[in-house]
């Protein structure tokens, strides 16, 4: 995966997807009318002063399911408050969303981002009854470097709460690949030794939560190997998981696919919301 492609794509195609300033708010607007209640900036005991959103359905019912959503952005950009769209595609069906903010590169470097993970993932379990969430069922849920952040918060036992997540789904997420230019050595150490701990697949062990990959099969930032490599570990070493392509779709398409205005993209949020219903 090339930082620059990364970059570029993402740049390329901000006039037509949900990820440019314009476009999210395009993307946001009909969320507005949605009724979900919002509870923003909250402190979940990160050690680096991030804060976090809760998104809760409309009404009084409680013991909703809950999803935490970590957003992309090639672990250098990116914040929560661009992603109501994200919540509001989860909270029309029944769950609480958590959209935490976590440090980015270059004045962190992993696994100062997991850490900030780990703690939010850790505080919904712990504080979800507040806000009608079911701390019994925690799914977690990325798209692109967020995907890689929850896969692995879902598979590596060392930050602690892989316990508490029911099932993950992962969109275009980079899983398994080996950091080529300098700022992407940079960011997870340069040392070749410390490249292990950031591929899911290594943490693969069978008694992992259930894990769905989706990816576009246009995707140019994020390649297939990613999604091959994992689906290969989970095979080998067991676990419930399932991988799905979609046809004409590019690495920004997986996540516009869940604002209103761009459902007819991808089926994703379908996917994502049936997955999680079986382990409900």
């Amino acid at each position: 995966m090339s930082k620059i492609s990364l970059l570029m794509v993402t740049l390329t195609a901000l006039l037509a997807t949900a990820c440019s300033k314009t476009a999210l708010v395009a993307a946001n607007f009909p969320a507005i009318f949605s009724g979900q209640k919002i509870t923003r900036d909250i402190d979940f005991g990160s050690p680096h002063d991030q804060k976090l959103d809760v998104y809760v359905p409309e009404g009084d019912v409680k013991n909703h399911p809950v999803i935490v959503f970590f957003y992309g952005g090639a672990w250098e950009y990116g914040s929560k408050n661009d992603y109501r769209f994200a919540a509001e595609a989860f909270t029309s069906r029944g769950y609480v969303v958590v959209i935490p903010d976590y440090v980015k590169y270059p004045k962190y470097k992993f696994p100062a981002w997991q850490t900030d993970a780990a703690n939010a993932v850790t505080w919904t379990h712990n504080n979800i009854t507040k806000f009608n969430g079911n701390p019994n069922q925690i799914f977690v849920m990325g798209h692109s470097a967020g995907a890689q952040i929850g896969a692995l918060l879902s598979t590596d036992k060392s930050y602690g709460v892989r316990s508490y997540i029911k099932a993950f789904a992962g969109l275009s997420g980079p899983y398994d690949f080996t950091p080529e230019e300098a700022d992407y050595k940079d960011m997870f150490s340069t040392s070749g030794e410390n490249y292990k701990n950031i591929r899911v697949t290594n943490f693969v062990d069978g008694k992992q939560p259930p894990m769905l990959l989706l990816w576009g099969k246009d995707d140019k930032v994020v390649g297939e190997i990613n999604i091959t490599h994992l689906e290969a570990g989970l095979k080998a070493r067991g676990g419930e998981y399932k991988v799905k392509f979609y046809d004409n779709v590019d690495h920004i398409d997986t996540v516009a696919a869940l604002a209103i205005l761009a459902r007819g993209r991808a089926p994703v949020v379908d996917d994502v919301d049936a997955w999680f219903k079986r382990e409900r």
